[in-house]
């Protein structure tokens, strides 16, 4: 499971021109699953997002959590995040989940972060969206379950 984690000022996602989720500070998680992963790795990237300390204490130093300021997050799932780009112009996309497995997998993130309490927008699986994201930074980090 890969993880593109971004510190945002706010964010929304619309679906057909309807904005189907909104926040405000906190974070974005862009998701995308692959060949291999579990439940299991969905509740320790959920845990490691949350908890990762990119806001600043009153030091300015990058000391707190989404969790510990109690921020909103914006979960959407990108396939995409799994390109291999090794061969040629065009990414391959082999090494993702297949959708219906994605899926799951995709929901059971979103519900281990909702059970931490913050408010929790999603995007629609499989859905063309339109994502506007305001970075605050920008901060912008990759997260990958296999290392």
């Amino acid at each position: 499971m890969r993880v593109v984690v971004q510190r945002v000022k706010n964010a929304r996602v619309s679906v057909e021109n309807r904005i189907i989720g909104e926040i405000g500070p906190g974070l974005v998680l862009l998701v995308g699953a692959a060949e291999g992963d579990t439940s299991e790795d969905v509740r320790k990237m959920a845990y490691k997002c949350l908890n990762m300390r990119i806001f600043e204490d009153k030091a300015g130093k990058m000391n707190l959590s989404c969790l510990k300021l109690g921020y909103d997050v914006l979960i959407i799932s990108q396939f995409t995040l799994i390109a291999d780009t090794r061969k040629g112009h065009r990414p391959s996309f082999s090494g993702a989940l297949e959708p219906e497995q994605a899926e799951k997998l995709y929901h059971e993130f979103v519900e281990a972060c909702r059970a931490e309490g913050l408010k929790v927008a999603e995007g629609e699986f499989g859905a063309h969206m339109l994502v506007e994201i305001n970075n605050w930074g920008p901060v912008t980090i990759i997260v990958d379950s296999k290392s």
